[in-house]
């Protein structure tokens, strides 16, 4: 029987869109069925007392050196088509909440595919209202409707409420993946969920 695999992200995070890509595979080779849960990264810092880790290492250059490092390795071993967005990090509130949006429309597959691509492919300023208009209108998307429907109270509170929840959950940073009740941080970690969702 397969299972579902639990994706907390937030577009914001460069090791949420490799992930992400990363997907599709994974699934294809366990059956497994990916449940998409928005949160806001800044918020989850904030209920969490965690930093960033441009923050937390900007005094230990060499570490901060070494990650770059790594996270180049990942985007080469797996040929990921990837751009440092120059304006990182990005204000993903707005997209953030019309993920929400766009789980509740029934177009959550294109806009995620159109807003990791303009932000991790194309290196676009996500945080601009403009610039997701016209990202999401030349993905075919109403953009209209998907952003009214972000500012709506209830999908403000869906959000809070997934990066409250998340936090209550053990998570403190993105990508964080479940499989039932267990907890995996990090791209770094998708073999030990291939693990767990191909255990009987």
């Amino acid at each position: 029987m397969s299972k579902n695999l639990e994706f907390l992200f937030d577009f914001g995070g460069p090791n949420s869109y490799l992930a992400y890509k990363m997907l599709p595979d994974l699934c294809a080779r366990t059956g497994a069925k990916v449940v998409y849960v928005p949160i806001l990264l800044g918020g989850l810092f904030k209920l969490t007392n965690n930093q960033a880790p441009m923050m937390r290492y900007a005094e230990t250059p060499a570490k901060q050196k070494y990650e770059m490092l790594e996270f180049q390795r990942f985007v080469n071993a797996h040929a990921i088509p990837f751009k440092m967005n120059p304006r990182f990090p990005l204000n993903t509130l707005y997209v953030m909440r019309g993920a929400i949006a766009a789980q509740r429309l029934g177009c959550f597959a294109p806009y995620m595919d159109a807003v990791m691509a303009a932000m991790w492919h194309d290196a676009a300023d996500m945080g601009d209202l403009d610039v997701v208009r016209d990202v999401l209108d030349r993905a075919g998307l109403n953009s209209a409707a998907l952003l009214a429907l972000a500012n709506d109270p209830e999908v403000k509170a869906e959000l809070i409420a997934n990066t409250e929840a998340a936090a209550k959950r053990g998570a403190f940073g993105v990508p964080t993946f479940f499989v039932d009740d267990e907890m995996f941080w990090g791209k770094e970690r998708l073999g030990q969920v291939e693990a767990a969702l191909t255990k009987s």
